[in-house]
């Protein structure tokens, strides 16, 4: 390990992930930024930061939000393009960003992209997951009748009070989510894998991890991220 190949493992590696609702998404960001140096910007908290923060662009989102109706691109980009000028100096961990084709045209005037990873989930196994999932509503602490399972059944660990199931849990609205997602996620890989080029002209690199459990999932993405993308991983 000479310092030359050093030099070269502290390469940025700007990267996206791609993963279904309920696919294990947050678990695999979570064990990434334990193990390397990235600014991790998930979409969802920035816009949640800037209603907090009440600048121009949170006040302008929120009215989208309460209405549960998506945020427009353009809010979206102006909340993206300001954090990521923040994190000029760190490879970027982009979650739940992009999400169309238009999107990722967009990010490739502001960024290069160097690594999209993908995950691919059965989808029996997200349903069956989600199936089992219960929520104390006030705190969002999540429990599973199959793992991590309440210390008294139905009831929060912490305060005693009733577990609830959220209705986008059931079955037929994770299918359809799971759908809409496949739908998304596809037009993505393929404009990745075929058409973006980053400024110096170079290839991103498209690589899907299937599994159904993120512990064995997680050590082939580290493996990528190292091996293959030169990223050194946090001493």
């Amino acid at each position: 390990f000479n310092p030359k190949s050093q030099q070269i493992m502290k390469a940025i590696v700007n990267t996206v992930i791609l993963g279904a609702p309920g696919g294990g998404k947050g678990t695999i960001c979570n064990k990434i930024l334990k193990d390397f140096n990235f600014s991790h910007l998930s979409t969802g908290d920035l816009l949640r930061k800037s209603i907090i923060d009440k600048s121009s662009v949170g006040l302008k989102a929120q009215s989208f939000m309460n209405d549960g109706k998506f945020v427009p691109d353009d809010i979206v980009f102006e909340v993206l393009n300001n954090a990521i000028k923040s994190c000029a100096t760190s490879s970027v961990l982009l979650d739940g960003f992009p999400r169309t084709v238009t999107q990722a045209k967009f990010l490739s005037k502001i960024i290069n992209i160097h690594a999209v990873v993908s995950l691919n989930i059965p989808h029996e196994v997200i349903v069956n997951r989600m199936k089992s999932r219960w929520v104390h509503l006030p705190s969002g602490r999540t429990y599973s009748t199959n793992y991590n399972i309440p210390k008294v059944p139905g009831f929060d660990d912490v305060t005693g009070e009733k577990l609830s199931q959220r209705d986008d849990d059931k079955p037929e609205i994770v299918k359809k989510r799971l759908e809409n997602y496949d739908l998304m996620a596809q037009p993505l890989l393929d404009f990745y894998g075929n058409e973006y080029r980053s400024d110096s002209n170079q290839n991103c690199i498209v690589k899907v991890f299937s599994g159904t459990e993120s512990d064995v999932i997680y050590p082939q993405i580290k493996r990528f991220m190292i091996q293959d993308m030169k990223l050194a991983p946090k001493q």
